[in-house]
């Protein structure tokens, strides 16, 4: 698939022939001077769609989406009347006091006062995207939701999100993220609310507010924001053990993902599912991306945080304007329906464990796709509600104790959000599947309902609504026995193993994402001021991995406990790990450096290889613009050396030996005095920033190629000499593409930077 928007605009300044940049804010380019010929509002860009439309009922409306966006060419006050002038306020003379009566005033001042809705405590900073999902049939015999049915499409709209930080915080932080979706099926809504990470910090939803008020900024100064390298949730975590085996993911490379499109999404819980004959089969979830999965390293996670917070948000919005839409497969592991929800000794019950997917085998039931951003963000990504306890036949819950909090936690999350008890009434949050309730009034009531008996039973209404069976289709939970048992506030002994699982994961990692663990570990403890709860940590990593605890008290300069007992004894899992397979490219974006001072027949050829092969090329040069001196089809400038940061990059090519910009001065900018030393040789001579760039991206075991005279010469100024780990140079364009190609295709250089023989 071409990475190209579908729209049919070009990259600025263009001719119409170049690869299409995602990105344009408009469906058409401004004019220069202000536009005074009244005319209608600009459609959506192709790659925008809106909730289709829905009466508050849930019965379809044959009528355009767009319907309830403005339509005329005037501007008018939220009642329809016109308005001649909204730059002025009503006053008695022109300097004279403003008047009471302005009511358009009043209504302007009223309705921007209250724009902002409470943000969500947890996941308040997000992105999503509309889509697809299509049910394999693969699913049939174990559940009869009819969504999982055979080629049966059914819209969603899914929303990723970050836990800890607020909606005005940095994508790219260590931090757990949502993965929630919501399927418009043709018996109610389903919500799918997971995460990243496929295990939680608690065992009991009684301890949720515990752990966020643990990971969010202390209450006293409000800081750090987004992140958990502080003292409250290390402290929570070391004297809360059940904690350590998500705190290991979270320190994992997961806990930074490259993007949205490039992350697994899991249930977290066990679900039970239910057949057509009444069987029952107890399920994990996962959602699991055709790119791979791939992370940041933390280095880059810094980098972005600073140039580009909306790092994840722009990822996903581009890659569906470029037509590379994300796709995720969504998988099941399945375990028998025992009185003990059991699986190899394994509590299914306990949301802190995994079953190993060599064990239980994840099996496909169904594909995932994003195919259009949202119109609008807030009345879309905002005021999306997502709830656990949105369940359709087929699918039930478990008695884990995490979920039933969860069961009362999210609707009092938006009763106190969006206003009242109808929130299912909002565009995005309506139901596909016609409703017949007998809930009435409350706030933003849109549906105006009929009839005078919303009760049951009646008969003034003829006795409608009538209760549905399951065999018409009626929502029955399974009739599951409870064994006769005292009240009591306890968790079963099996939950109290809180290291083997951990272990396992630690075992399962490579070499270099088991330095990543350490140097994470070591990062966030060392911003912790108490000394006390990093020794209280290194006692939980001691009972993990001696090496791992050790590793770690090196690099906090304190003395690694001994482990307080004989360590758990555990296979590892391959499917842990993030290295290792080879992935499609499609989407990723690669940054082709020239001056233009020669050889751009070579730059359009890779550049348009590159939009050929489902790919992003960015062309970066000294300045704005475009080439086309040459005679030839221009080539659009899209980056600078100014402006461009390795870290927006999955890979960089060379073409010549760039000239340095007449802005590569410290003054200027700063990164021009930020280049390697250079020596001598042809690279001496360089940008500044371009060796910056090129340095950094070797750093961070990104792919590197080159072509052209003095190519080889700028990367060895770089640090970056041709021959070693990924770095290609060859006198055919093409031929570099290709190998950049296939380095691509397992997301780094793994091998660039060999792991310490301690930690393998």
């Amino acid at each position: 698939m071409a990475a190209r928007p579908p729209h049919g605009q070009h990259s600025a300044g263009g001719n119409g022939s170049e690869p299409e940049i995602p990105g344009r804010p408009g469906v058409e380019p401004p004019q220069l001077e202000e536009p005074t010929e009244p005319r209608g509002p600009l459609p959506p860009k192709a790659d925008q769609t809106k909730p289709k439309p829905y009466s508050a009922t849930g019965e379809e409306v044959d009528t355009d989406a767009n319907v309830r966006a403005q339509t005329g060419p005037y501007l008018t006050t939220a009642q329809g009347l016109r308005l001649p002038d909204t730059d002025h306020s009503l006053k008695a003379g022109d300097r004279g006091p403003v008047l009471l009566q302005d009511h358009h005033l009043r209504e302007k001042i009223m309705h921007f006062d209250h724009e902002r809705i409470p943000e969500r405590v947890v996941h308040a900073r997000g992105a999503a995207a509309h889509g697809v999902f299509r049910g394999y049939g693969s699913a049939t015999s174990v559940s009869k939701a009819a969504f999982l049915g055979k080629d049966v499409e059914t819209p969603v709209f899914v929303r990723f999100s970050t836990v800890l930080g607020s909606r005005g915080s940095a994508d790219t932080v260590r931090d757990t993220r949502g993965f929630a979706t919501k399927f418009y099926t043709t018996e109610g809504v389903f919500d799918l609310v997971g995460n990243n990470i496929p295990v939680f910090f608690i065992q009991d939803a009684i301890k949720f507010p515990d752990i966020i008020h643990a990971g969010k900024p202390h209450p006293d100064r409000e800081i750090p924001q987004a992140q958990s390298a502080h003292d409250t949730f290390w402290d929570f975590v070391s004297l809360h053990t059940e904690a350590a085996h998500h705190t290991l993911w979270n320190m994992s490379d997961r806990g930074i993902p490259r993007s949205f499109r490039m992350m697994e999404g899991f249930g977290v819980h066990t679900f039970r599912l239910v057949n057509e004959q009444g069987g029952t089969t107890l399920v994990k979830f996962h959602w699991k991306p055709k790119l791979g999965v791939h992370s940041l390293t933390w280095e880059e996670a810094q980098i972005i945080n600073g140039v580009d917070p909306d790092f994840h948000r722009r990822d996903l919005a581009d890659a569906i304007e470029a037509g590379a839409h994300p796709e995720w497969e969504l998988g099941i592991q399945t375990f028998p329906d025992t009185p003990e929800q059991t699986f190899e000794g394994i509590d299914l019950l306990d949301p802190t464990k995994i079953v190993p997917e060599e064990w239980a085998p994840v099996q496909p039931i169904g594909l995932l796709t994003l195919n259009a951003n949202p119109s609008n963000f807030f009345a879309e990504t905002e005021q999306v509600a997502f709830h656990p306890g949105h369940l359709v036949p087929g699918i039930d819950i478990t008695d884990d104790a995490l979920l039933a909090g969860r069961l009362f936690s999210y609707l009092d999350t938006q009763l106190t959000r969006l206003g009242g008890p109808n929130f299912a009434q909002i565009p995005v949050n309506r139901t596909h599947a016609p409703v017949n309730d007998m809930l009435r009034d409350g706030l933003h009531q849109t549906g105006v309902h009929q009839g005078v008996a919303p009760y049951h039973p009646n008969s003034l209404d003829g006795g409608c609504p009538f209760q549905a069976a399951a065999a018409q289709g009626g929502y029955v939970e399974v009739p599951v026995e409870t064994p006769k048992a005292a009240k009591v506030r306890e968790v079963p002994a099996s939950f109290a193993d809180h290291t083997s699982q951990p272990r396992r994961f630690w075992l399962s990692l490579t070499p270099v994402e088991r330095e990543h663990v350490v140097a994470a570990y070591t990062f966030e403890l060392s911003k912790c001021y108490e000394n006390t709860v990093k020794e209280r940590v290194l006692r939980t990593l001691a009972d993990i991995d001696p090496v791992l605890c050790s590793q770690v008290a090196d690099g906090l300069g304190l003395p690694a406990p001994d482990p307080s007992g004989r360590l758990a004894e555990v296979d590892p899992s391959p499917a842990l790990s993030q290295v290792g397979n080879s992935w499609p490219t499609q989407g990723r974006i690669i940054g082709i450096i020239t001056d233009g001072g020669s050889g751009l027949d070579a730059v359009r050829t890779v550049r348009d290889a590159v939009d050929a092969g489902g790919m992003v090329p960015l062309v970066i040069a000294p300045a704005g613009g475009r080439f086309d001196g040459d005679g030839g089809e221009p080539v659009t400038v899209q980056r600078t050396f100014a402006n461009a940061r390795s870290t927006e990059f999955d890979a960089l090519l060379m073409a010549g030996a760039p000239a340095r910009g007449s802005d590569a001065y410290g003054a200027r900018d700063a990164k021009a005095g930020l280049g390697p030393a250079t020596g001598g040789g042809e690279g001496a001579n360089t940008d500044p920033r371009v060796l910056h760039l090129l340095s950094e991206a070797y750093r961070h075991a990104k792919p590197l190629g080159g072509w052209g005279a003095g190519a080889a010469d700028v990367l060895a100024a770089a640090g970056c000499a041709a021959g070693s780990a990924g770095v290609v140079t060859d006198d055919d364009p093409r031929a570099v593409l290709g190998e950049i190609v296939e380095l691509l295709s397992r997301h780094r250089v793994w091998d660039r930077f060999p792991a310490a023989a301690v930690v393998s």
